[in-house]
């Protein structure tokens, strides 16, 4: 099953239908995809299932109705255990950004980090879940694919938001300060954490 964020409400791509469920479930074959979207960004759809029989092809079939877009990010630790996050349209978030032509996705994140926080030596230290959601850009509804991973760094310099993305913040947080952010930021953002640091988010 795959979790999809469009407005930070859930759209589940499934291949199994649950009876007793609060969910608008949708037929991915035949669905009008935009008007869906459109009916979760003015809330008037809160929570929906997308059902299609094949689960290997579930995702495919959803990127043939939608464009893709890749992006790659970090979820940062210094060496006191404080993770990097940035604050942007209101919102606390971690660095991300769209890939470039002839770029691995590895090379993305660590220089999206790098350019939206000022922050170098960065290290990969290991893959983490992909997340999913639905923006708008120039009319057009897209679905984003963002690529994460967990990094290290000794890093303790100057930490520089890069301000043409809109990025207000740029701040080391600890982990007991982490849950309280949580509160005030995306759903695809809290995922990362409940993979990754389960003993902060409980």
């Amino acid at each position: 099953m795959y979790k999809v964020f469009v407005n930070d409400k859930p759209l589940f791509l499934t291949n199994k239908v649950e009876k007793e469920t609060d969910f608008q479930i949708f037929l991915l074959e035949s669905v009008d995809i935009e008007q869906l979207i459109v009916k979760m960004f003015n809330n008037k759809v809160n929570k929906a299932l997308l059902y299609y029989p094949d689960e290997k092809a579930i995702l495919k079939k959803l990127k043939e109705k939608l464009p893709v877009a890749k992006a790659g990010g970090g979820l940062v630790y210094n060496d006191n255990g404080e993770v990097l996050f940035i604050f942007r349209n209101g919102k606390w978030d971690l660095p991300k950004g769209g890939t470039e032509r002839g770029e691995e996705m590895e090379e993305t994140a660590m220089r999206e980090v790098e350019e939206e926080t000022g922050v170098k030596n960065l290290k990969i230290v290991k893959k983490l879940q992909k997340t999913y959601h639905v923006f708008k850009r120039n009319g057009q509804y897209k679905l984003k694919i963002t690529y994460w991973y967990e990094m290290k760094t000794s890093y303790s310099g100057k930490l520089q938001g890069q301000l043409e993305e809109g990025i207000e913040k740029v701040a080391w947080l600890k982990p007991e300060e982490i849950k309280e952010v949580l509160t005030n930021s995306y759903e695809n953002i809290k995922l990362l954490f409940k993979e990754d640091t389960a003993t902060i988010i409980k």
